[in-house]
């Protein structure tokens, strides 16, 4: 995919962007966490969030269905758990151009650090396992600006298994996969949504080149991890 880069700050769009923004201007950082209901995720960032403004840096949160403009909508299609892929992927979509537009691009002209709890790689390995076209895809988030860093928290499906039903004693409807029909079993569908998801998302690290992080490990070792790390990156390293 063709980047746009601007001489002075390396920020780009992965593709075409979103017309009339001055990406000199996005001084701020774009930091994602990427991960399966379970890896710990959501953990990790308000653990983040703590740290960063302890230490000074204001920051923002966004997500998925988060939007103003479809995040209600969608939830009620996916309640009814009758939407077909491509329209799943069109709102999934929306919700996100709707934050970039609105939440992310403004926040980052502000110099404040933007956590995104998943960014566009989550969707388009959803896509991708249900069988949309990879071009297709990218052209769909070539507006997305591309982080300063992703970190892929990846956990074995098994765990993944345990620590869900121990968090809500269910698993979720789309999270295991079932519109797929991999199995009439939740849990063997579940295991095998979640595997094909990993599979999708290692192709994806080819492409985007993100960090992949073994969640398998306790909170606090993976805590450690992304502090250094992120340290590295507010430090121009």
């Amino acid at each position: 995919m063709k980047k746009n880069i601007p001489k002075k700050t390396g920020r780009c769009f992965y593709g075409h962007g979103i017309p009339g923004v001055r990406l000199e201007e996005l001084q701020g950082k774009l930091i994602a966490i990427e991960g399966a209901d379970g890896s710990g995720r959501s953990t990790q960032i308000a653990r983040l969030v703590e740290w960063l403004e302890t230490g000074g840096h204001p920051t923002v949160q966004v997500g998925l269905k988060r939007s103003t403009l479809v995040s209600e909508e969608l939830d009620r299609a996916q309640a009814g758990n009758i939407l077909s892929r491509s329209t799943l992927s069109l709102f999934y979509a929306t919700d996100f151009a709707d934050q970039l537009e609105n939440i992310i691009i403004p926040a980052l002209r502000a110099g404040f650090i933007v956590l995104a709890d998943r960014y566009i790689y989550t969707l388009m390995a959803r896509d991708m396992v249900r069988g949309m076209n990879g071009e297709w895809l990218k052209n769909l988030y070539g507006i997305a600006l591309e982080p300063d860093a992703v970190f892929y928290l990846s956990v074995e499906a098994q765990e993944l298994v345990q620590r869900n039903l121990a968090k809500s004693a269910t698993l979720d409807y789309w999270e295991s996969g079932m519109d797929l029909g991999l199995s009439r079993d939740v849990f063997d569908s579940f295991l095998k949504y979640q595997t094909a998801m990993q599979l999708a998302f290692r192709q994806l690290q080819k492409t985007y080149g993100f960090t992949i992080m073994d969640g398998n490990r306790s909170v606090d070792s993976v805590t450690r991890e992304l502090r250094t790390k992120i340290t590295g990156l507010l430090a121009g390293a």
